[in-house]
C-alpha cells in the first residue's frame, strides 16, 4: 500500500509542474477579456463612404446554404460598391442563385476562378481572383464565407469600426448557429480550444504570431492587401485567414478580431459528424504556426482543457481505495476543480455568441466541458495530418 501512495504522490507531482505553468499562461489570457473592444454593431453608412467596399464570396457546391448570404449582402447599402462571387466550377445551383440576385441587385457579378495553380489551396486562390477582378477605386476588401448571415449594417459597422480603431486589417467572431444535440456538445468544446490558445476577441494582440482572424468575414484595407501582393502568403495554407493576418501584422499594419455577434450568424456544419471532421481540420492552425507554437499549444491545452475532466474522474474511482489521499494528489484535485468551475464559468461568457432558438437538445451545450478531452484530441490528431481532400478538391 505504501508503494501504491508513493505512485499516486509522484504522478500527481508530475502533473502539477505539466499544468501548473500552463494555467498561469491560461490565466495570462483569460484576464484580458475585461478589456475586450465592445461588439461591433450594425450602422447607417455616411455619405463617406460611398462605394467604398468590395465583397468577395468564394464559392464551390454552396446552394443549400449560400441564400441567406446573398440575401444579407443586398441588404447593406451604398457603401457596397460591389459583390463579387467567385465560384469554383460548381456542380450544383449555386451559379443559378447568384444570378438570380444579380437580377434584383446589380451589384452581384459572378466569375468563375481559373484551374487552381500547383501549390494553392482552392479558397485563398478564388479569394486571390476575387481580389485581382475588384474594383481599385474601392478602398475596402470584405472578403465573406457562404455560409455567413449577415445582419443589415453589417458592413457600415465594420468599416467605422475599422476607421475608428485604426485597423488595416479587421475580422469578426460570429454567433454560432445550432441546431442539433451532438454538435450542441461538441461545437462549444472545439471552439473553447481556440479561446484557451489566443487572446479574446476584442484584444489587441502585440505579437504577430499570435494574432487570430476569422475568414468568415474579413475586411482589408485594398492598398494593404495590394502591397502583400494578394493572398498568395496564404496560397498554400488551410487556415489562410490567420496566415495571411499573421503576415500583414509582422508587416507593420494593424490588426483586428472583434466580436461580430450583433451583426454576423454563420451555420457552419450539419451535425457533430461534419463538425469533427471539417472544422477539427483546421483548428490546429499547423499552417498559419510554427512547430514550437504548435507543441506549446498542444500542451496549454492538454494541461488546462483536456486534463481537468480526466482527473477528477480519475480520482472518484481511485480515492475509495487509497486509506489515507496523499498531499500531492489533494493539491492536483483543488487545481483541477478549478479549471473545471473556469471551464463552466466559459460557457456563460460565450453563451451570447450562440443561436439555440432552433436547437433541438439545447441543454446539451451546458454539458459541453464533459466534450473537451475529446475536442483536444482532434486538435491533435489534425496537428499531425495534413488534409488531403477539402470541399470535393484532392490535393496531393
Amino acid at each position: 500500500m505504501i508503494d501504491s501512495l508513493t505512485i499516486v504522490s509522484s504522478f500527481s507531482f508530475f502533473l502539477l509542474l505539466i499544468q501548473v505553468p500552463a494555467v498561469a499562461i491560461l490565466l495570462s489570457r483569460l484576464l484580458k477579456g475585461p478589456l475586450r473592444h465592445p461588439p461591433v454593431t450594425p450602422q447607417n453608412p455616411t455619405p463617406d463612404l460611398l462605394g467604398s467596399v468590395s465583397v468577395v464570396v468564394p464559392t464551390l457546391n454552396e446552394a443549400l446554404r449560400i441564400s441567406p448570404l446573398l440575401a444579407g449582402l443586398s441588404r447593406q447599402s451604398y457603401e457596397v460598391r460591389e459583390v463579387i462571387v467567385v465560384d469554383s466550377n460548381s456542380q450544383d445551383h449555386t451559379p443559378d442563385l447568384v444570378k438570380a440576385a444579380q437580377k434584383q441587385d446589380p451589384r452581384f457579378r459572378l466569375i468563375t476562378d481559373d484551374p487552381l495553380p500547383p501549390a494553392w489551396v482552392g479558397r485563398p486562390w478564388a479569394l486571390h481572383n476575387g481580389f485581382l477582378h475588384s474594383c481599385e477605386a474601392s478602398e475596402w476588401f470584405l472578403g465573406m464565407d457562404a455560409d455567413t448571415q449577415p445582419s443589415p449594417g453589417l458592413v457600415a459597422g465594420l468599416v467605422k469600426t475599422a476607421i475608428t480603431g485604426g485597423y488595416d486589417l479587421v475580422s469578426l467572431s460570429p454567433k454560432f448557429i445550432l441546431k442539433y444535440p451532438g454538435e450542441c456538445w461538441l461545437q462549444p468544446a472545439l471552439l473553447m480550444t481556440l479561446l484557451y490558445r489566443f487572446d479574446p476577441a476584442g484584444v489587441n494582440t502585440q505579437q504577430p504570431e499570435r494574432v487570430m482572424a476569422n475568414g468568415q468575414c474579413f475586411l482589408c484595407r485594398r492598398s494593404v492587401l495590394a502591397a502583400v501582393n494578394g493572398y498568395t502568403s496564404a496560397k498554400s495554407s488551410f487556415c489562410d485567414d490567420v496566415t495571411l493576418a499573421r503576415h500583414i501584422a509582422a508587416c507593420g499594419f494593424k490588426v483586428g478580431f472583434l466580436d461580430g455577434s450583433k451583426v454576423l450568424k454563420v451555420r457552419m456544419y450539419e451535425g457533430a459528424i461534419e463538425t469533427w471532421k471539417e472544422w477539427g481540420r483546421s483548428l490546429d492552425l499547423k499552417d498559419a504556426s510554427s512547430r514550437t507554437q504548435l507543441w506549446t499549444d498542444l500542451w496549454v491545452l492538454t494541461s488546462t482543457q483536456a486534463l481537468p475532466v480526466l482527473i477528477i474522474l480519475s480520482y472518484l474511482l481511485l480515492s475509495p481505495h487509497l486509506p489515507i489521499t496523499p498531499i500531492p494528489h489533494l493539491l492536483l484535485l483543488g487545481l483541477n476543480l478549478f479549471l473545471l468551475i473556469v471551464r463552466f464559468g466559459m460557457l456563460f461568457a460565450i453563451a451570447p455568441c450562440y443561436d439555440r432558438t432552433q436547437t433541438r437538445g439545447g441543454w446539451l451545450f451546458w454539458l459541453s466541458p464533459l466534450a473537451d478531452p475529446l475536442a483536444v484530441m482532434r486538435i491533435f490528431i489534425s496537428a499531425f495530418r495534413t488534409p488531403r481532400q477539402w470541399r470535393g478538391r484532392n490535393y496531393n
